[in-house]
């Protein structure tokens, strides 16, 4: 096996000190740029690898933040994935990905396992935390911050579209529309994004002096979602529009309706969604949809993720963004209406 270059030898080479060498590797280390270019040239020469796990042992910063991903099938989250893996590694962290359900056994083992990496922080997307795992992470010096999703637990930091608002905007979108026998197709229960979007959506039809004409669960599966759209819609009183709780399921519920059922939509009946994912847009869905902006999402969960590991003991950030109201033909626009 080839010699294992060291940071002295690289120091030797590049004529400087072996802290100077330790400081180029470092991310946010002061070094001249003319210092910096003598020590990477050396490296490269010499075939050079800084030994991340070591400074970790040393400083007790591992630059590595712990990602948490219940479900990869709904299209926003690898897109979201790949814009927090770049915003992190932008300010010199590297992510490492995990895969749980949200069952407090599955999530208690993959939180151990995380904590087993000496990780800087978490982020949970769409994962549950409870209150027990809260103190457990804050006992290891580990911050939390969720990621679409907004616990009521005013101590954990999250950063979230306005569900409530995003909601109340669709209602009263299908309003306008001139739609009386309104639908929805919910998510998962336990999810804090799906009682907040239905919250805003009843809160809508109330202003509007209706009432919700039917509801199924999907539970963010599109099997369920199927099932969820022929109960509610293979009957003589079927609605003439439908919210359902996240675009995946409802292409899943526009499929049923166009192939299995053959209503026309719009003209038969309106569906809506929730996200804004790129298949939205595609002409065979052309979904109206609220768009959660995860641009915005992403820098500001990374703003606190960043904060917190600077400072522990700073308040908890909990940020709502609103999101605009993507108009498409999957669902009758009101006459006069603009995005």
């Amino acid at each position: 096996m080839a010699e294992k270059i060291t940071s002295l030898q690289v120091a030797e080479r590049a004529g400087v000190s072996q802290s100077a060498v330790s400081r180029v590797f470092t991310p946010g280390a002061s070094v001249s740029a003319k210092t910096a270019e003598k020590v990477r040239t050396a490296a490269r020469e010499l075939g050079y690898r800084p030994n991340i796990l070591a400074r970790a042992m040393i400083t007790g910063r591992s630059r590595i933040i712990g990602l948490v991903v219940a479900y990869l099938e709904n299209h926003f989250y690898p897109e979201v994935l790949e814009k927090l893996s770049n915003a992190l590694q932008a300010q010199g962290y590297h992510v490492l990905i995990f895969m749980a359900s949200n069952t407090a056994d599955n999530i208690d083992s993959v939180m151990d396992e995380i904590l087993d990496y000496q990780v800087d922080g978490i982020i949970l997307a769409s994962v549950a935390m409870s209150s027990d795992l809260t103190r457990r992470c804050e006992a290891a010096g580990v911050p939390v911050v969720l990621f679409n999703r907004l616990q009521d637990d005013e101590t954990l930091s999250g950063v979230a579209s306005d569900n409530v608002a995003g909601g109340r905007k669709l209602a009263e979108f299908l309003v306008a529309g001139g739609h009386r026998k309104i639908a929805h197709i919910a998510g998962w229960e336990g999810a804090s994004t799906q009682r907040d979007r239905e919250k805003g959506f009843l809160e809508g039809l109330a202003a509007a002096g209706l009432a919700l004409h039917s509801r199924a669960e999907g539970n963010f599966h599109t099997d369920q979602a199927q099932a969820a759209a022929r109960l509610l819609f293979d009957t003589d009183d079927r609605p003439d529009a439908v919210f359902v709780a996240n675009d995946h399921m409802a292409f899943a519920v526009m499929d049923v309706l166009r192939f299995e059922l053959k209503l026309r939509i719009p003209e038969d009946v309106s569906v809506v969604g929730y996200d804004d994912v790129i298949i939205s847009a595609w002409p065979s869905y052309d979904l109206t949809t609220l768009r959660q902006p995860a641009n915005r999402m992403v820098e500001e969960t990374v703003r606190t993720m960043l904060a917190r590991i600077e400072t522990p003991n700073m308040p908890a950030r909990r940020v709502a963004i609103d999101g605009p109201l993507i108009i498409r033909g999957s669902a009758r626009i009101p006459e006069g209406w603009t995005s």
